[in-house]
Order: structure tokens, then sequence, then C-alpha cells
């Protein structure tokens, strides 16, 4: 093994990763910039995250490699980046690269002057390809070094015209016939067979899923209900989720949810089981309820730290292979379930020769329970009976391999994701467990994170680390939020609107009504970020429109629903030109041209009515004695319940009986 580098002083597992490539990495900081000013190089921005297979790939081809290290070292100053630590660095050079190339994706490599300023760069490079480009731009910089300046400028130039937003030219806010109109555009992309958008690769995309459902919700249009049910299903079913330990991989390779890459993320797993107790709630699918509870077993038996927060990413590799973890030969099956084998397989799709690679069989459901039945004569009692104990003896077996890599540093944004899905799991189906799990980790962060008026992004081996960006303050407000609704602790609330408030001095632009990435008080990079699209995370600015819109009816601040409506007509043209980026805006556009509902429940012994439907644009609140949220003030509190629907900011009369909302 050669001599360690920089990277073997960080904290990210990442990096870590890399402390023993013969490349000299930096960490992102001043000095490495200073280094590519002094002695005039070009600087080599590489950026990833841990769990990233092509990252591997690249790192075992090129970065462990003494030529192509030489090369990298005699003409560049490379730097590491975890994009999770510093996703503002990341936002800035996958802009640049989209832009170069018309693709983006991780590992991302971006050739930058000593000034910041991006020139060229990529994605994954098979190491041939990688020599040759170094040699390339190294000559480049040196003997067309006007000609590199103006690249770096225009593309910066570029990258900054990403972030005007002219104000709609409409006289009005989009509306639900427009959001309707998007959505309906939508359902010829659906795969009705396999779930999912038709093409692959399929990514989950919980937060796409959720805008049709509510869609649903308010329209009775079966066919949205078909196609979130047929894709939480197949989902479900397939490849994609870990048919013995639970919880979600990042993304299908192909149109059946067969093969993943193996990696599961935090964020993933968070939002599919608030999706997955959605819908529970509209098709009482139990498998629905299956997966939450299975999900919520494995992040709390591999993703949750000592002190209750949650680790970011299980690798996709383990012993230099991908899924090697959770892949079985029909050999091992057959040794380790004994009797049991034949309808284990059958149910899982094993093939005697492997259904994937090198004889490996990845567990995944393609036959319907009827047809398992016919096949096996059993009932599906005695056959899930069977399912089980298999899982139980493959979790034992599997518990002896050497592990895939655990991302174990904690995120301020993804750790509030985890929050939430707790919350949205007790809403809908009760148990205490997953409301204390919220609380328990809410109050960690709060405790430690929260440095009133900051927040911090990262925790790791109990060291406190970034400056927050707007995620974290946009996806932790919200959080917050739900687990007030969740617990009636009306100290969630409040915290909420004390981190809105610093969000809003840190971030908010009064010009351009949207908040920025990365706060004023930080390092700024050359060009400062906004971040509105909705990804495989909702973006930070819909985040926090739809925390403003519910903390001004909380609160009493109008000055907050304005805000709302200045930043909905910014993204408005954003939103009529690509809906699919915008699932999130879309949901509130949607919340509020139905009208927002308050269900109030006072009562000195009142507690939360429990629903069995999804109501997208209600919030129900318990008042049992004097409150500091200014909405409920005015509810008198008697020993027997007393119920109020307010739409928007009107009451109806009080009800002693529980009102069901439209």
């Amino acid at each position: 093994m050669t001599q360690p580098n920089r990277l073997i002083d960080a904290s990210s597992p990442y990096l870590l990763q890399h402390a023993h490539n013969p490349v000299d990495w930096w960490e992102w900081c001043d000095e490495a910039f200073e280094k590519a000013r002094r002695e005039d190089k070009m600087v080599l921005v590489s950026i990833g995250y841990s769990a990233c297979h092509w990252c591997h790939v690249m790192e075992h081809e090129s970065f462990e490699d003494i030529e192509t290290a030489n090369l990298m070292n005699t003409h560049f100053v490379c730097i590491k980046v975890d994009r999770e630590e510093r996703p503002d660095v990341d936002q800035l050079y996958m802009d640049a690269i989209q832009l170069l190339t018309g693709r983006g994706g991780w590992p991302l490599n971006c050739f930058v002057l000593p000034d910041g300023r991006p020139v060229h760069g990529g994605t994954y490079f098979p190491k041939t390809e990688w020599q040759k480009l170094l040699k390339s731009l190294a000559d480049f910089y040196v003997n067309k070094r006007e000609e590199a300046m103006q690249y770096a400028t225009d593309l910066t130039l570029g990258i900054r015209k990403l972030d005007v937003f002219p104000k709609s030219d409409s006289p009005s806010i989009i509306n639900e016939e427009q959001i309707t109109a998007n959505i309906n555009q939508l359902k010829s992309q659906f795969d009705i067979e396999l779930g999912g958008f038709a093409w692959a690769p399929k990514f989950p995309m919980p937060n796409s899923w959720e805008l049709i459902l509510h869609q649903y919700c308010y329209t009775k249009d079966d066919m949205l209900l078909k196609a979130v049910n047929q894709t939480l299903t197949k989902m479900a079913e397939g490849g994609i989720y870990d048919q013995v330990g639970g919880g979600f991989s990042r993304y299908s390779t192909d149109v059946y949810w067969k093969v993943p890459h193996f990696e599961k993320m935090l964020y993933d797993n968070a939002q599919l089981v608030s999706l997955y107790s959605y819908a529970f709630l509209e098709t009482k699918n139990d498998l629905f309820e299956k997966i939450v509870r299975q999900t919520l077993n494995y992040i709390q038996r591999e993703m949750t730290s000592i002190d209750g927060l949650f680790y970011s990413a299980q690798d996709a590799d383990s012993e230099g292979v991908e899924g090697k973890f959770y892949c079985w030969t029909h050999k091992e099956l057959k040794n380790i379930l004994g009797a049991d084998e034949p309808v284990y397989s059958l149910y899982h799709s094993v093939d005697v020769y492997g259904n994937w690679e090198h004889g490996q069989n990845i567990l995944y459901k393609t036959r319907t329970d009827q047809e398992l039945q016919e096949l096996t004569g059993l009932h599906m009692d005695e056959i899930n009976a069977i399912i089980q104990r298999g899982h139980d003896k493959l979790m034992q077996a599997r518990d002896k391999r050497i592990r895939p890599g655990l991302d174990d540093k904690i995120i301020t944004s993804w750790n509030a994701l985890m929050i939430k899905a707790y919350c949205d799991a007790y809403l809908v189906f009760g148990n205490q467990s997953y409301l204390e799990s919220a609380k328990r980790a809410a109050d960690y962060i709060l405790n430690h994170q929260w440095q009133k008026p900051n927040l911090m992004r990262i925790l790791k081996n109990d060291k406190i680390s970034i400056p927050a960006f707007a995620e974290d303050y946009a996806l932790l407000c919200e959080a917050l939020l739900k687990l007030y609704e969740a617990s009636n602790m009306e100290q969630y609330a409040i915290h909420a609107y004390e981190i809105m408030q610093s969000a809003v001095e840190q971030f908010f632009d009064v010009e351009k009504s949207l908040f920025y990435f990365k706060s004023k008080n930080d390092v700024q990079l050359v060009s400062r970020k906004i971040d509105v699209n909705d990804d495989v995370i909702p973006g930070a600015n819909s985040t926090f429109a739809k925390c403003l819109f519910v903390l001004g009816y909380l609160f009493d601040e109008p000055k907050y629903h304005q805000m709302v409506e200045e930043m909905v007509l910014r993204i408005q043209l954003k939103i009529e030109k690509y809906p699919m980026g915008f699932s999130n805006w879309m949901q509130l556009v949607l919340i509020k041209s139905k009208g927002f509902q308050q269900l109030i429940v006072s009562g000195s012994n009142a507690e939360r009515p429990k629903f069995d439907k999804l109501y997208p644009n209600l919030i129900c609140l318990i008042k049992k004695s004097e409150t500091q949220i200014p909405l409920l003030k005015d509810k008198p509190v008697t020993p027997h319940n007393t119920y109020y629907l307010c739409i928007d900011k009107t009451c109806g009369l009080p009800q002693t009986q529980l009102i069901h909302p439209d």
C-alpha cells in the first residue's frame, strides 16, 4: 500500500477511500487553489460519494495507477470532494458538465482554472481516455492560454444564466387546471405494466409519485391510482428492494426493477417510507404496510447511530464486487434453505445457472400469488411462511459475509427526511416507536447541530462541521412541522419558525424572490447557485415555499404567504416548460388551489383522529391547554372535544362531532 496522502486526515468516508491513492489529493480548501496559482496549474475537482459504484471503478482503474497518478500530480492540483458534504461545489460543477456534455453523473471530474472557473470535464473516463484527456488539457492550458480563459468565461456565464428567473407575465399564479394538464401529459409516460416511467434506468422518484397520488385524491382519476399502486408494487417485488433485509437500492438499471446498482441511500429510503405510508391510506394494500415496517426495521438495524441519528449510505460493493452481499447462487440457497428451497426459489425467480452475472441470483418476484399457488399446490399462507423462514435463514447466513462499506456521517437534511418518514409512518400506522425515533433524532439535531442562528450540516465522529446549506434548513423545517403535527409538542413548531427566520436572513434574495443554496455568511464560489428543481430530493426552494405556506397560517405571518406567491411566480415558466422537474412545486400549487384545510381539535383530553384516507391539503392540530401558536389561541379548551374545520383563514362553526374534510 502506498503512503497515505492528505486525505488520511479527512472525516468523510469517501475521501478516506482515496487516502492511499498515489494521487496527491487535497481536500477542498483555499490552500489548494493558492498552490495552483503559485505553480500556474489547472485544478482537477473530482467529485463523488462513498456508495458510488462507478466512482470505485475509476479509482481502481486510474487513481490507484502509478502512471496515471504521476500525470495528474505533474500537471494538475487535484482536489477530492464528497458531494454529500459539499453539495454547493457539486451543484456548480455539475451545471458546468451538463452544459458541456448534455449529461451528468458521478464520478464528476471538472478541470478548472486556479480561480475556480470551469473549463472542461466529464463523468467516468476509462483509464486510456483519462490519460489522453490529462495530457491534452495540460497542453491546452500551457499553449492555448487565451482560449482556455475564454472557455472559462463563457462557461461561467452559462452557469450564471441558469440562475436567472424572470417573473411570469401572467397576471395570476399557475393554477389547478394547468397542473392537471401537466399531469395528464405524464400519463403517456407511465409504464402501466411494470410501474414507473417507461424508460431505463428507473429511479424511484418518490416526490413525483407523491404528486400523482395527491392528484388522485383531488380528482379520483383511477388511472393515477393504478399507476401509483403498480409502481410501488413492482418496486417492492423487484431486485431494487432487498427482499431479505429490507430497504431500497438507489435505482434499477432495467425497466423491470430487477438489477439495481446496489447502493442504499438514506434519502431514498426515507422518502419511500413516506410514500408507501401515504399510498397505503388510499390503496389499503397490505404489501405497502409490510414494506414500511421492513424498511424501518432495516433503518433501525443498520442505519441508526447510538444517538438515534441516521447514517448516510451503504456501498454497492463488498470485497470489490458489486452486489456480492445481496446475491446468491442456486447451490447456496439449496444448502441454506433445505426443503424450503424449491418454493423459495420459485417465488424469487431463481435460476439454477443464475438470473444475473457469474451464476448469481438477484431475488425478485415475477409470478402472481395465483400462479404460485397453482405451481406449488400450496395456499399463500403456507407459501408466505416458507418465504419468511427463508428470509430468516438467509439473514443469518448473510450476517457472516463481509458487509458493504457504511458511510456513517450524519447529514442534517437527510436525517430530516428520515424524521419526517417516521412521523408519516406513525400518523398512518400508529406505531408509537416510530414517533419516538423521530423525536429522538430531532432532539439531538436541535441540541447539537442547531447553534442559533446557525445550523450545521455534518456530524462525524462526534465532530460537527460544515455550515448548513439551504436544503438542510428547508428539510429540517419541514420535518419539525410534521413532528409537531404528529406529537402535538409545540416546541417543534416554534423551532421550525426560528429556523425559517434564520434561513430568510441568510439565504433569501428579495430581488429574485428565491433562496440561494449557500448562506451569505459563507465563502462564495464563482457562481452563487439557486436550487429550484425537484429531483431525487425535493429542491430547497419548493420545500421552503411549502414551509412558509404552513408557517404563515400557524404564526399569522401574511408576509410569508406573499413570499410564496412571489416564489411561485418566479418558477412558473419553468414549471410550464418541464413539469417533471417541479413535482414539489406542483404539490404546493394544488394545495393553494384546493384551499388549505386546518382541522383543529380543542379539548382537555383531545386526541388526533385517525383518518382512513389521505388528505394532501389538510393539517390536523390539537389544543389541550394554553398555546404559543397564534392559529390556536382563540379556540377555548373545554372538558369535551370541540372540532373546527378552517379553510385558508376562515373557520366554520365549532362542532361537537368530528368534521370529516372534503
